[in-house]
């Protein structure tokens, strides 16, 4: 039942709206007849508008189709007591498709019924029976012989012509947004397509789909600030997951050569129109891999996953176009800020200290202990990251900020890692994977070092998976591609809150 706070909260309309329609409901439940669940919907407005909307007047008459269908009234027209049009709208369609027209008459749908629908309210959900017919303006409509009020609305729907306008309002009350917008909900049905198609893809590949913990007793897999817990029963601190990586290649080492996880992880950093503190990523590990054969792969499953969910590969996003189909750039940091920050020379690019002084303009301070390599990346952040338009493959991070990385067999100091970028923003992170277990520690040993110097991302030293690591895991790749932002791109979102059901927000106050 609604608080009185959230009543007081109400305009005044809507609370006079709200207590009607709870005078409606009240008399329902007098009649015995509130929120009953005998209705079964066999049919949906798409797919009659799909095998009927083709057909003639004359071929609806001739050849009677039944239906019994169940949605949300939209709409509703009254031509006096005798007729009434109405539009209901199911699951069926993120398009128009997913509302058909209904047409009630006195002497088919019956007096109580109609009697009935004249006090209905917009948001109510009904059930109807009967058959369909063609307007005069040849619109697909269902002549109802029967009518039931299957659950009563209690809050009036927004204005149908403005919808939602406030944008925090359509995120924290979802539900709300979903019914109003078809664009909500065509986002929605194509962030489930994406998923399914990598889904499939994974699998097509011999992938196994395994999950691992959410609640981890040291957090590592990702350079991150995690979110901190307590386990009441075994009286110890916990962290929520911040990546599944070090789980995923414990099952690589237990002989798993090919695994995925589509997963939900937790970070506790700022928050942007990038960033939610929970986030969906798909990772995956490939035993007998390395970093080259991972971009290859990681761009077709992008690719098929745009086509699947988008109907091509080739998308526009904030009216720019976007190409997945063409083979994807490669570039190694260095040439980056070269092609995208030119005037920069070789001397100054390899000088420490030129590049530490260079990063202050842009407000940049680097930590202590960062090495060349780091500084490199910093200024490629800085002046190169948010040009990436294109789909472009960023190789050979250094060793220092990749801690779980195999190191190059080639060009010291620098590792088979890449990011992948577009749009400005990272998609996806991948390398070869460090298997030599005394080459681990080592990197952890210099993380721990890192977070004693100050850096809360840095991670911890997991004694475990070096024991893991020591029973040999096969060389390996492995890939985190960002789904979220994956689904801005493809549907063409500008904030990650529009692909996100439920974002986080502020409590109300």
């Amino acid at each position: 039942m609604t608080t009185d706070i959230q009543e007081q909260a109400a305009a005044p309309d809507e609370n006079k709206i709200i207590a009607e329609r709870r005078a409606k409901l009240a008399a329902l439940r007098e009649q015995g007849v509130a929120f009953p669940n005998d209705f079964r919907p066999e049919h949906k407005a798409a797919d009659l508008h799909a095998q009927y909307d083709g057909k003639s007047r004359e071929e609806l008459e001739e050849n009677p189709v039944h239906v019994v269908l169940a949605g949300r009234m939209m709409l509703k027209r009254e031509a006096g007591k005798k007729a009434a049009f109405a539009t209901l709208q199911d699951a069926s369609g993120p398009k128009a498709d997913g509302r058909i027209q209904i047409y009630a008459t006195l002497d088919l749908t019956g007096e109580a019924a109609m009697a009935a629908l004249h006090h209905y309210d917009l948001g109510d959900i009904l059930g109807v029976q009967g058959t369909l017919f063609k307007t005069k303006t040849d619109e697909l409509t269902i002549k109802v012989t029967q009518l039931r009020l299957i659950t009563k609305s209690l809050r009036p729907l927004p204005d149908k012509f403005h919808g939602l306008a406030d944008q925090e309002t359509k995120y924290r009350q979802r539900y709300v947004d979903l019914i109003m917008n078809e664009e909500t909900r065509r986002t929605f049905k194509a962030r489930t397509a994406a998923i399914s198609s990598i889904r499939r893809f994974m699998e097509k590949n011999e992938f196994m789909e395994v999950e691992t913990p959410m609640l981890h007793t040291i957090p590592g897999g990702a350079a991150a600030k995690p979110f901190i817990t307590h386990h009441n029963a075994l009286d110890m601190q916990m962290f929520l997951r911040i990546a599944p990586e070090l789980y995923l290649k414990r099952l690589v080492v237990g002989g798993f050569d090919r695994v995925f996880e589509i997963n939900r992880n937790f970070r506790n950093e700022g928050v942007s129109i990038r960033h939610n503190p929970e986030f969906t990523m798909m990772e995956f590990y490939a035993a007998y891999t390395d970093y080259k054969w991972l971009m290859d792969f990681t761009e077709a499953v992008i690719r098929q996953a745009a086509i699947d969910a988008h109907g091509t590969a080739t998308l526009t996003y904030g009216g720019r176009e976007l190409d997945l189909a063409k083979p994807f750039h490669r570039l190694t940091i260095v040439e980056a800020i070269n092609k995208y920050a030119p005037g920069y020379t070789p001397e100054q690019l390899n000088s420490a200290d030129f590049i530490k002084e260079e990063l202050k303009k842009f407000g940049v301070k680097p930590f202590a202990t960062a090495g060349l390599g780091a500084l490199q990346l910093a200024l490629f952040e800085e002046t190169a990251e948010a040009q990436l338009w294109e789909p472009t493959y960023i190789i050979d991070y250094p060793v220092e900020v990749s801690p779980l990385a195999r190191a190059s067999d080639t060009v010291a100091g620098i590792t088979e890692r890449f990011e992948l970028f577009m749009v400005g923003r990272e998609i996806a992170n991948g390398f070869s994977e460090l298997n030599d277990a005394e080459d681990q520690s080592a990197r952890f040993l210099a993380q721990v070092a890192a977070k004693d110097a100050g850096d809360e991302e840095a991670m911890f030293y997991d004694a475990d998976y070096i024991r893991a690591l020591e029973y040999g895991m096969p060389p390996a790749g492995g890939c985190g591609i960002g789904i979220d932002r994956l689904m801005m791109i493809i549907t063409d979102s500008p904030n990650i809150r529009d692909v996100l059901l439920f974002p986080h927000l502020r409590r109300e106050e």
